[in-house]
């Protein structure tokens, strides 16, 4: 059955964009193109300062890594035909999801197949459009940095959330970030993107489980229906059992200047892991607000196209709430601002990125809270000091 929906759904994909095949070439032969150009304008702009007998210890030096602003990235030809491409994957999703999520649902309704195997095969569904049509439509260019776990056990995943084209890119690319053995994501989503048709289709049907909250601009504080967590709490149980696991953005919310930082995160996903007794991992995406920004004076104005997703190893359960907002911030926080690893480029050990697998085993949390009890010990002695 399986292999019928796929066969079916390249189908219905390959009619929906045999119109935008040829624009997708173009743009492909316009961005090689343009970066021959790019890469000879820099070429000669860096030879004059280019002296003999130089400081070798200059060469030597690592790379500094700072936060870029992309507002210039891309010329404004290069920027409308990054939109269009990017326009015609959405509308292209919009149909090609309901054609062949629909089968599903009915197979469903009338008994053929069970709830279980309909929220699968329609999560897979979504996949597959996403992963195809990105293919066919190549309007951004993605850098994944998987985590290939071969028994991989049951999770909960936390992740940054930047833009609305988040959940197509984790969709075209889950299994490139986390392999075949990969168990799949139940994604925790705010109630009122159902208001979408298609949105509404795709979570439902792949059994996303909503979270009631009152409507925000990107930014605001979020004001929860408390009632709703309950229900969560039991749908995430439920999916756990069925071989699902969980994903969670802690942010709550778009950011709309993830170049900036991250928004104060939630620590819903302990609670949900210490309830559960189930570990988490972090996953991080960047460079998707650049594209599709969370601000609605920016919107859809495309200044950059390159896209980075990285799959964090090392899945743990965490002691406190304050353990994983800290870890969440240092580790996810760093790569979604800038692209990079926390401490990349520094403290390396073995080719290893010791500060990075200090944040995820944990002893960098415990090397914090040793050196703050120090402190305090040291400020109760002057204290006491003082007294006498």
């Amino acid at each position: 059955m399986t292999f019928i929906f796929r066969r079916s759904t390249l189908l219905v994909l390959w009619m929906l964009t045999s119109s935008a095949s040829g624009f997708s070439l173009q743009l492909q032969r316009w961005r090689q193109t343009n970066n021959i150009r790019k890469e000879f304008s820099r070429s000669l702009a860096s030879s004059p300062s280019t002296t003999i007998g130089a400081d070798s210890s200059s060469l030597a030096a690592p790379p500094t890594i700072t936060t870029k602003r992309y507002e210039d990235q891309l010329g404004p030809m290069a920027s409308f035909l990054t939109k269009i491409g990017m326009i015609s994957f959405i509308a292209s999703m919009c149909i090609a999801l309901p054609v062949t999520i629909f089968p599903l649902w009915a197979l469903w309704k009338v008994g053929l197949l069970s709830r279980v195997r309909k929220e699968q095969y329609a999560l897979k569904t979504g996949q597959f459009c996403a992963r195809w049509l990105m293919r066919l439509i190549p309007f951004c260019r993605v850098e994944v940095t998987p985590f290939l776990d071969p028994s991989p056990e049951p999770s909960i995943w936390a992740c940054n959330h930047a833009s609305g084209l988040d959940i197509f890119v984790m969709l075209a690319y889950d299994l490139q970030a986390r392999g075949k053995n990969k168990r799949p994501i139940k994604i925790v989503y705010w109630k009122q993107l159902e208001d979408n048709p298609v949105t509404k289709l795709l979570f439902q049907q792949s059994g996303f489980i909503p979270v009631q909250m009152a409507a925000n601009k990107a930014g605001d504080s979020n004001d929860y229906d408390m009632k709703s967590f309950k229900q969560l709490l039991k749908d995430a149980k439920r999916a756990f059992d069925e071989g699902f696991d969980v994903g969670i953005l802690p942010e709550g919310q778009l950011n709309p200047h993830p170049e900036e930082g991250m928004l104060p995160c939630f620590p819903g996903a302990f609670t949900l892991a210490r309830m559960s007794k189930r570990p988490i991992q972090f996953m991080a995406l960047q460079g998707t607000h650049r594209l599709w920004h969370a601000d609605d004076s920016i919107g859809m104005a495309c200044t950059g196209r390159d896209i980075k997703l990285r799959v964090f190893p090392s899945a743990r359960k965490y002691s406190s709430a304050e353990e994983f907002l800290e870890t969440f911030e240092a580790v996810v926080g760093s790569f979604g601002t800038n692209g990079y690893d926390v401490g990349a480029y520094h403290n390396f050990s073995g080719g290893k990125n010791s500060i990075l697998n200090a944040w995820l085993d944990g002893s960098k949390w415990k090397e914090k809270q040793a050196a703050k009890d120090k402190s305090k010990e040291k400020e109760d002695d002057d204290s006491s000091d003082d007294k006498k």
